[in-house]
Formats: C-alpha cells, sequence, structure tokens
C-alpha cells in the first residue's frame, strides 16, 4: 500500500513539472481560458481502462464519465439522481462536444455481474445498475460479445436524449461505439455498414 501511493505521488511530482510549471503551462492556459473540449467520452470505471492514456490526451482534450459497465441509462427526468445523464447534458449542452464516443471493453467486470445475474440482494447498487442492459440471450454470448451487445443498448438510449438525438440529426454530433481489447491494446470500432467491430488503423 505504501509502495503505491509513492508511485502515484512521483507520478503527481511527473504532471507537475509536464503541465503545471511555468507562465506558459497548460493547466495555466486551461485555468485563464476554460475548458473546450470537442470529444466526450463514456467509459468504464475499470482501471486498466483510462481513456486519457489510452488515446495519449492532455488535460483539457476530453470530457470524460466514468461509470460500471460504461452504461448510458435511459432519458428519465424525475427527481432521481442521474450522474451519467448530468454529464451528457453538461457535454452536449453547455460544452456542445462535436464527438460522443462510447468505449466499451473486453473482461468487463460489470458485464460480468450483468450475465451472472447477480441478485439485488448481493449488493446495493451494481445489478441495479447493470441490468439496465437487456442481456438479451447473455447465457449464450461471451462476456466480450455481451459487452458489445450493451454498447448498441447504450447507443439506443443515447437517442431517447432529445438534445442528443436533435443535434445527431442536425450534423452537429457524432455517435462513434468503441471496444477496447485490454489483452492487445487494440481498438476496434463499430461500422455501421458492415455491423461489425473494425480495428482502428494504427
Amino acid at each position: 500500500m505504501e509502495n503505491s501511493l509513492k508511485n502515484i505521488l512521483v507520478g503527481y511530482h511527473q504532471f507537475r513539472e509536464k503541465y503545471a510549471k511555468g507562465d506558459l503551462s497548460v493547466m495555466r492556459y486551461l485555468s485563464r481560458y476554460g475548458q473546450n473540449p470537442e470529444i466526450m467520452i463514456v467509459a468504464c470505471c475499470d482501471s486498466r481502462v483510462d481513456p486519457a492514456l489510452i488515446l495519449q490526451c492532455d488535460p483539457g482534450d476530453l470530457f470524460v464519465v466514468r461509470n460500471v459497465a460504461n452504461i448510458v441509462p435511459p432519458y428519465e427526468r424525475d427527481e432521481a439522481h442521474h450522474g451519467t445523464s448530468a454529464a451528457l447534458e453538461f457535454g452536449v449542452c453547455f460544452l456542445k462536444v462535436k464527438n460522443l464516443i462510447l468505449l466499451g471493453h473486453s473482461q468487463c467486470g460489470g458485464i460480468q455481474a450483468l450475465m451472472d445475474n447477480y441478485s439485488v440482494g448481493k449488493n446495493d447498487f451494481i445489478s441495479n445498475w447493470v441490468n439496465l442492459i437487456h442481456s438479451g440471450d447473455a447465457e449464450h454470448c461471451s462476456t466480450d460479445d455481451c459487452a458489445k451487445q450493451a454498447l448498441q443498448q447504450s447507443y439506443l438510449n443515447c437517442l431517447t436524449f432529445p438534445w442528443i438525438k436533435e443535434k445527431i440529426e442536425k450534423q452537429e454530433l457524432a455517435l462513434h461505439l468503441w471496444f477496447f481489447d485490454i489483452e492487445s491494446g487494440q481498438i476496434f470500432r463499430y461500422s455501421e455498414e458492415a455491423k461489425t467491430y473494425k480495428a482502428l488503423p494504427n
């Protein structure tokens, strides 16, 4: 535990040197002029799937929301708490991002929980959350295939948000489905024409 803490403190010092030192630093610029990312990513909380690291982005490049299994819930305007929906509204309506990427990944624990049919009694929040995804014939497909199906469900859920649907129709927003394979470190993009995932060019 102590070594882990030391490692992240070393990383913090490296961050300061690279991004926060000097009058022309990235962080000083972002503080002065604010954020203006053109890309938003909905990603999983999985520690192996960090969008900024995978895509080698600097601070200010991405607007990211992460949750278990990178799920986009359906549009529900009620008195409940909707963290992912609030982030989508902020990114799409206020920051006016041009691209919205739903980033799924292999070996997803949240998807595995869905496939294992964890009962609500075994946890406080996870089962209720992952059951937003309609698993269909989850018993007969792999975790990764189920994760890709979940991306399709999240895509459809995105279209239930009126301001997302409107911006897509006006071609002010593009919606992308990406799948990250942890073992190979490769991203696959869903092709609407081919109805399958194809590797992003290296």
